[in-house]
């Protein structure tokens, strides 16, 4: 029994995008294992429901239609990529679909929004210069070059691992090279352009080789920071989580708190028993996530299956892809616990984070499927049974890296990875029914807070080595959001006072 996949004109209109991918054409249909023949032709997929926008998410949409740059940030959970990706539509309608670049700082959260990395965009390799030198090696790369003087509307997400020296550096690339246009007012902010930024500073910070004491760190301690925006926005309404008790706890732990009330809530997680098997296992370093997923195939003693991703387009662009999520070889076999890792039916609740276990090999048309030699053991997929109770035969998914309208590299690969662990840098983004971490186990801010903040409801959360010292905050951020929120106070009571 077969629907067909909304993703089906998503492919088809990637492929007729490129010249380099006209030659490539890959078919997708995905279909339930249902053993009752229905008169409808199978489960129909629920009729998408009327989005009803908080106050706060309509303001940014306002904002962003009347041209405005905004800053939007957030506790985990409160729909910041959901709104984002409805910005990124209107703006493309409004400025053309060649003109809006959006891009974030990780090959983990670009291709989540088929965009590219911040540093392939601006053209400064690392980043790791001053404004001069970057400005001179932008200038040597015409592609670069193009970009910046041709972008309308720039989004940047995940701007927590944005360092202020490169936010500095970018502002002044952009404000230099677009001075010469005869359009925009010369040293105007990031020379004209709408910035949209997204992001949680309480959440990961920058990567930084070495901090001196007073060094900037943080994208919002750059100077040109608060002239970037017309609105700085924090969306307070949670949608991942209903329990009132765990999103009050989540709250205080973003701010590093340690209340003894939520301490103890904790403590309830720290049952000493062995956790629920289709826990998801969250580590601080992927040594450990490998050790871990490798074991647990071995344990299960069955053949395995390898999935081999298929890349097309350019060299540099299929770098940003194998430093995704979509893993360039994905073994699997009968048993496996595995994740989704795309959105496939978010009506079905078939979601990035959605976890299953392999339950047998499905024979597929070769034709159809254009598997070539995509998989070690012919043209078969896997047929996952949901945690939710679903059955899916999940079918190869595209990731796009996205240049402007253009599509300058594509991977194809099955959207699964295997889930008995995963590491807290690639679960940003995802919502978990089930996790256990050892919270000894982090090393820098915000890590606890991005690891409890994934799951659902408190009934799926199991800790081990719960130590309040590791919940913490930076001081900086700490000081940013008490001023941020001050401000927004201010400008509500002069709004009321109007």
């Amino acid at each position: 029994m077969k629907l067909l996949s909304f993703s089906i004109a998503a492919c088809r209109r990637f492929s007729s995008q490129a010249a380099a991918f006209e030659s490539k054409k890959w078919g997708k249909i995905f279909f339930f294992k249902n053993k009752k023949k229905t008169g409808g032709g199978g489960p129909k997929t629920p009729k998408q429901p009327k989005i009803n926008w908080t106050d706060e998410q309509k303001e940014v949409l306002d904002a962003v239609c009347n041209g405005q740059s905004v800053f939007i940030t957030g506790s985990a959970g409160t729909g910041k990529t959901f709104l984002l990706e409805h910005v990124i539509q209107k703006l493309k309608k409004i400025h053309g679909r060649s003109r809006v670049y959006v891009t974030a700082p990780t090959g983990v959260a670009a291709c989540a929004l088929n965009g590219q990395t911040l540093h392939s965009f601006a053209g400064v390799g690392l980043g790791e210069a001053d404004c001069e030198s970057l400005l001179d090696r932008v200038l040597l790369d015409r592609s670069a070059c193009s970009r910046w003087r041709k972008v309308k509307a720039l989004f940047i997400d995940e701007i927590s691992m944005v360092d202020a020296n490169l936010f500095e550096s970018l502002e002044y690339v952009a404000r230099t090279l677009r001075d010469k246009e005869a359009d925009v007012s010369e040293n105007k902010i990031w020379g004209g352009i709408q910035l949209i930024v997204s992001g949680d500073f309480f959440q990961l910070p920058p990567v930084l080789k070495k901090v001196k004491k007073k060094a900037k760190i943080y994208a919002f301690e750059a100077d040109c920071w608060h002239a970037s925006f017309d609105l700085q926005i924090e969306l307070t309404t949670v949608f991942r989580q209903s329990d009132s008790l765990l999103v009050q706890l989540l709250q205080g732990i973003r701010k590093g708190e340690n209340n003894p009330d939520d301490m103890k809530l904790l403590e309830g997680c720290c049952s000493g028993y062995e956790p629920d098997p289709s826990a998801v296992q969250l580590y601080p370093r992927i040594a450990d996530v490998n050790r871990v997923n490798k074991g647990k195939m071995e344990t299960l003693n069955q053949q395995i299956y390898m999935y081999k991703a298929q890349d097309l387009g350019g060299e540099k662009w299929i770098r940003q892809l194998k430093s995704g999520i979509a893993p360039d070889e994905l073994e699997l076999c009968v048993g496996a616990r595995v994740m989704l890792i795309k959105n496939i039916n978010p009506w079905r609740k078939l979601v990035n984070g959605a976890t299953g276990t392999v339950m047998e090999w499905c024979q597929v048309s070769e034709k159809q499927y254009e598997m070539n030699d995509m998989c070690s053991h012919g043209s078969v997929l896997p047929l996952v049974k949901f945690d939710s109770g679903l059955e899916l035969v999940v079918e190869p998914e595209i990731w796009a890296v996205m240049d402007g309208d253009k599509v300058v590299a594509t991977r194809r690969q099955v959207p699964l990875i295997l889930s008995w662990a995963l590491s807290i840098h690639k679960c940003q983004g995802m919502t978990l029914d089930k996790l256990h971490t050892d919270l000894s186990r982090v090393f820098d801010f915000g890590m606890v807070y991005v690891a409890l903040s994934r799951v659902r409801s408190l009934g799926g959360l199991y800790l081990s080595g719960l130590d309040p010292s590791k919940i913490k905050a930076s001081p900086k951020v700490l000081e940013f959001y008490n001023s941020f929120n001050d401000e927004q106070c201010e400008n509500k009571k002069v709004l009321i006072a109007k």
